[in-house]
């Protein structure tokens, strides 16, 4: 019985950690958002393009491999599925590749967009620094510690070079 307290324990401690709570928040919403881009892909996308191939349903597209019990031809997949037939189902296949570029394409998106606002976060300059008689974090313009009350010099800011103007060309000189 100790035993058993101290693995749900020892689980509890596991759980109640934050990355693995974060993951189980993005796998749930992962397959919600998959379930949205398949019902899109389904119902959405694939409808309009099977019409523009003459009123084709791409989930009924599939190649006979091997013939049923009762045999050819079949009304749908469905019919062929259930007399045991082997097909080939490459318009599901097709379904689930759009479905997978859609995802990528909106995953790479999110990287993007995450990977920009990181940047724009690493190139602001500090705000503070150290004092250099106590150790204490002060503004970079402080010329005294509110902590020691030492005398310190500002720190002096970088000009950043201003950029040069763009050459013109022909069409704008024309203007």
């Amino acid at each position: 019985m100790a035993e058993a307290k101290g693995f749900i324990a020892e689980f509890k401690a596991f759980i109640s950690k934050g990355n693995v709570l974060d993951m189980a928040v993005g796998i749930i919403i992962g397959i919600a958002f998959g379930a949205v881009i398949s019902s899109a892909v389904n119902d959405m996308i694939m409808p309009p393009v099977g019409l523009g191939l003459g009123g084709v349903d791409f989930k009924e597209q599939y190649i006979l491999l091997k013939d049923g019990t009762e045999g050819p031809p079949y009304a749908s997949l469905d019919n062929a599925t259930k007399d045991g037939a082997v097909t080939l189902r490459y318009g599901n296949f097709c379904n689930t590749v759009i479905n997978f570029l859609i995802i990528s394409f909106i995953v790479f998106l999110i990287v993007k967009i995450v990977a920009t606002m990181k940047k724009k976060e690493e190139a602001k300059p500090p705000t503070t620094r150290a004092c250099p008689h106590c150790d204490s974090q002060i503004s970079r313009k402080a010329t005294r510690c509110p902590n020691c009350t030492s005398e310190v010099e500002p720190v002096k800011e970088e000009k950043k070079p201003e950029p040069k103007p763009a050459k013109k060309g022909k069409a704008d000189e024309e203007e």
